[in-house]
């Protein structure tokens, strides 16, 4: 793991076109522009008209997408219609060599789909900005952004595109895409699973809250602020999270067995 991209390599501005323009590739996108690079965009959702605002070309048609001339093509989709996206591609129209760098919150399943249905020629970077819109929205000083440089031939253009994240403050983490999920199974899709599960509970805050409950509560927020569809994507995706979600099961079974045997042994001590 290294906590830098250690490139002393001549730095270029880079023509970056998206693909899926939602909340995440738009928050991207401003910074991206506020550096210097053009950007264009293509997506299912019409935002020809938020585009516009932002002085970003919008593509409703992927084919002249693919044949603009693209330094870098970044994937902004959701974990879960990925594949379905990038195999509807017609990526034989692509005119030239380019980098193709996704930003998933899984690591290993867009690495697969990407080497699976991209020309060999194209170079591949897998990314993980450990932020969003909100965690973000007051700049991305120390914030994590996970890579690995999967096949990259043009180490510019490569380092170029990780400046983005460097110039802004960004701690680098470089690891690879198994190692990633190993961590984020434990960690990111963990909190997400026990948000969700104060969320069914419907825990709300209190006139009396302890600052630990305050902490849940928060959780709990956080995880329904994002999509159903996402969470799903993070266990679906990740090879690692159904033995997470199974040792949540069991912990919790063990806790409460040690909570009903204490009651047990309390119960036996009264009656005495």
């Amino acid at each position: 793991m290294s906590s830098s991209s250690s490139s002393s390599l001549p730095l270029q501005t880079l023509k970056i076109g998206i693909v899926g323009f939602g909340t995440f590739g738009q928050f991207l996108a401003k910074t991206m522009i506020k550096q210097g690079h053009t950007t264009r965009a293509t997506s299912r959702t019409d935002y020809s008209q938020l585009c516009h605002q932002l002085d970003v070309p919008f593509f409703r048609d992927v084919i002249p997408f693919l044949e603009a001339d693209n330094d870098v093509i970044l994937i902004c989709t959701s974990i879960l219609s990925l594949s379905e996206v990038l195999n509807s591609m017609p990526l034989r129209r692509l005119k030239r060599h380019t980098l193709f760098v996704d930003v998933l919150s899984v690591k290993e399943h867009p690495r697969n789909v990407l080497l699976q249905v991209l020309p060999e020629n194209m170079d591949v970077l897998c990314t993980h900005p450990m932020f969003g819109p909100e965690s973000g929205k007051n700049g991305w000083k120390d914030l994590p952004l996970v890579y690995e440089k999967v096949r990259v031939r043009n180490e510019t253009r490569c380092s170029s595109f990780l400046h983005i994240f460097e110039s802004e403050g960004c701690r680098m983490v470089e690891m690879s895409c198994e190692e990633h999920d190993k961590v984020a199974a434990r960690s990111q899709f963990l909190s997400h699973s026990i948000g969700r599960i104060l969320a069914e509970m419907g825990i709300e805050s209190t006139s009396m809250n302890t600052k630990s409950f305050e902490t849940l509560v928060k959780l709990k927020e956080s995880a329904t602020n994002d999509s159903f569809d996402l969470f799903s994507g993070l266990f679906i995706h990740n090879r690692f999270a159904q033995q997470e979600l199974m040792n949540l099961e069991q912990s919790f079974e063990k806790v409460k067995q040690r909570l009903l045997k204490k009651m047990s042994e309390q119960q036996s001590l009264s009656s005495v």
